[in-house]
């Protein structure tokens, strides 16, 4: 049974920085495509951005390009998303959610069919002045 853990959310203000970071166990990260979801307050569930498992492929949600960075190193079992400019909308809890590549036809469907099979318990981030 793949475990997934996310680390790194907290309290930050507009414009800062945050690095989020979701560590697999039970297998090999190698395997899987991996995701970022965010949750804001009151509201569903979105995916934000999406990554291959040979890092060759990408997606990102519109409102995120070119501020979110999603990159993984498959050695440490560890996928990152390093988030910059952060304004008051990232605000809310951030999942991470491994699954096996085949389940979607691409990254970008992993990210908008929010189903894949493992998830994590979510990271608060929380942009406020």
């Amino acid at each position: 049974q793949l475990k997934v853990v996310e680390s790194g959310g907290g309290l930050v203000q507009p414009g800062g920085s945050l690095r989020l970071s979701c560590t697999v166990s039970g297998d090999s990260l190698e395997y899987y495509a991996i995701g970022w979801f965010h949750q804001a307050p009151g509201k569903a569930r979105e995916g934000v951005s999406c990554i291959s498992s040979t890092s060759r492929f990408t997606y990102y949600v519109d409102s995120v390009k070119g501020r979110f960075t999603i990159s993984r190193d498959n050695a440490k079992n560890t996928v990152f998303l390093q988030m910059d400019n952060l304004n008051f909308d990232d605000t809310g809890v951030y999942y991470c959610a491994a699954d096996l590549p085949y389940r979607h036809t691409t990254v970008q469907n992993m990210c908008t069919e929010g189903r894949s099979e493992y998830w994590g318990q979510g990271t608060q981030v929380t942009v406020s002045s």
